[in-house]
């Protein structure tokens, strides 16, 4: 029995508001179970250096949890004046996930950064930025076409993420911190609307899991994201 209940193959509740911040081009509020993360999208009109010129868009994403997102204040990494490798490595993944499933020739020379905000963390919070990223990403295009700043959505899929991992021997969806604190091996799917994948991590905590079971945990995994793309749909009124 998972510490939650919840059957092997059962994502936590799932909720995806977007337009929650009143200035961002867009935005998105997604809570997975007691998870909640603010994703915003802001548009600028300038490219990293190494774009200028070439004619082509950039999406870049930074991560952060606030400091009573967890049972016990942490410091924020601002007042540290570093930012932890862990926070480092999540935005970078943020980025590159969201990266896959745009064209950015499509951006022309303009920027979005995707602000990941983790309020109350329980267990997949950066599988959780990156679904609300992509609802967030989405509007702020949106509002770009609407504006005419370019022609249409340069989004060509979604891209969604999940976590799987076994829970006494059982391959599990979408562990909450009882269970990936205590899970036999944990990892982390980034996979597309069309069934590309972006990104598998994966880490046996204990034994080494076999191929068995990480293609019974991708197969969960695209379970999930199946349920995550249908409301990242709802999400954006499609």
């Amino acid at each position: 029995m998972r510490p939650s209940g919840r059957a092997p193959d059962a994502l936590r509740a799932v909720s995806l508001q977007p337009g929650v911040a009143r200035h961002a081009e867009g935005s998105c509020l997604i809570r997975m179970g007691v998870t909640e993360v603010l994703c915003t999208a802001s548009v600028e009109a300038r490219v990293p250096p190494f774009l200028r010129g070439k004619g082509e868009g950039w999406v870049t994403a930074e991560y952060g949890m606030l400091p009573r997102a967890t049972h016990t204040r942490g410091d924020r990494e601002a007042a540290r004046g570093k930012q932890s490798g862990r926070t480092q490595e999540i935005q970078r993944l943020i980025g590159r996930a969201l990266r896959a499933v745009v064209d950015r020739k499509a951006m022309g020379e303009m920027a979005v950064v995707l602000d990941c905000d983790v309020i109350t963390a329980d267990g997949g919070t950066r599988c959780a930025a990156i679904t609300g990223a992509w609802v967030a990403l989405h509007q702020a295009f949106e509002h770009c076409v609407l504006k005419n700043v370019i022609s249409g959505n340069p989004l060509r899929d979604q891209v969604a993420a999940i976590s799987c991992g076994l829970w006494q021997g059982t391959p599990v969806l979408d562990l909450d911190y009882a269970e990936d604190s205590a899970a036999d091996a944990d990892s982390n799917f980034v996979l597309t609307g069309k069934g590309g994948i972006v990104e598998v991590q994966g880490t046996a905590e204990g034994a080494p899991f076999s191929e068995a079971q990480l293609l019974e945990l991708m197969a969960l995994a695209r379970q999930g994201t199946d349920a995550l793309f249908a409301a990242q749909r709802r999400a954006i009124g499609r």
